[in-house]
């Protein structure tokens, strides 16, 4: 999952990008003489042939997802339309990079540079799937949701129901009847005027107190399941409140968590990785930078282009906050 993350993000360079990996590998095929016989993937199989050259499924699928047509991982049927127009741009590409080669494009200098340029993002591409599939795995990510539930702080929730009214005369009316047995439910659905809450029964599920009006917070604090508060004012009227349930806050799940997680421990591997290359290269700037020099981001910070560690939570779940990793000793 790590590898496919991360070789999503960095086809996301651009088309032009990919084109010229794909070009740069098929130069590579025609210069040993047309490319090889042998199935370079388990299960792939010889779609077309180029002046004795083989074209295999699995080149074809990687330069659909060059181009962005499918994602990493997705299959690409050899039977579809999709499948035989993209074979077509490679049957393309390899007929180009032979004719180049014929014409001696490939010992042009700058022909050198854009060839050892791909060949270095090929290779840099390779190692950071290497190091993610492999550090990027369940145990790790259990590991670090466990970290997460240790250093969360879980707040107080509240499952309460509402009534609005526009006046403090008609609230104190169906607080009576309340009072007298009325269903609270039925209540909401024939007088409130909340839109959001009054055709559930005036239901606001489950919910903190700092993410509602202030009139609430004060209104509900010390207040007990089955307790029904007010009439108060809040914006639109006056509201009566029961209050159904109180617990601590739900933390997100292992499964829910997960693509944030991935995410957070793919991009972590590769600041690692670059911070030791670094340390023990040496790497000299030749240019000057009018930009004030930036520190290293946070460990929640993207790095890369990968996707933000912060990924919208399923209905219902809290919000997740962005992961951070305990303090190493």
């Amino acid at each position: 999952m790590a590898a496919r993350l991360v070789r999503a993000h960095l086809l996301k360079r651009g088309v032009m990008a990919g084109l010229l990996l794909a070009a740069a590998l098929s130069l590579a095929a025609c210069g040993k003489g047309g490319g090889s016989q042998q199935a370079p993937e388990r299960g792939d199989k010889a779609v077309a042939s180029v002046d004795g050259g083989t074209i295999w499924s699995s080149d074809v699928k990687r330069e659909a997802v060059a181009q962005g047509l499918i994602g990493e991982g997705e299959p690409l049927d050899i039977s579809s339309d999709l499948f035989r127009r993209v074979l077509d741009e490679v049957v393309d590409q390899r007929l180009l990079a032979t004719e180049a080669l014929k014409r001696k494009l490939d010992k042009e200098p700058v022909a050198q540079r854009r060839l050892a340029a791909a060949r270095d993002r090929i290779l840099g591409d390779m190692l950071v799937e290497s190091v993610v599939s492999d550090a990027v795995n369940d145990n790790a990510v259990r590991g670090l949701y466990a970290e997460q539930l240790k250093l969360a702080k879980r707040s107080e929730e509240i499952h309460a129901r509402q009534i609005v009214v526009a006046t403090a005369a008609e609230a104190e009316a169906v607080k009576k009847l309340l009072a007298a047995g009325a269903s609270f439910q039925a209540l909401a659905m024939e007088k409130s005027t909340d839109a959001a809450t009054r055709f559930n029964g005036g239901d606001l599920g489950y919910f903190t107190v700092d993410v509602m009006p202030g009139a609430y917070d004060a209104a509900l604090k010390g207040a007990k399941p089955g307790q029904l508060v007010g009439p108060f004012a809040v914006e639109g009227g006056f509201a009566l409140v029961k209050v159904e349930d109180r617990r601590l806050e739900q933390p997100i799940t292992l499964e829910a968590a997960r693509p944030q997680i991935v995410r957070f421990l793919t991009y972590d591997q590769i600041r690692d990785l670059l911070e030791k290359l670094r340390s023990r290269s040496k790497v000299q700037m030749m240019v000057k930078s009018d930009a004030p020099p930036q520190g290293p981001p946070p460990a929640d910070a993207p790095r890369l282009g990968l996707p933000p560690t912060v990924v919208p939570p399923p209905p219902g779940a809290p919000p997740a906050a962005p992961l951070k990793r305990a303090a190493k000793p």
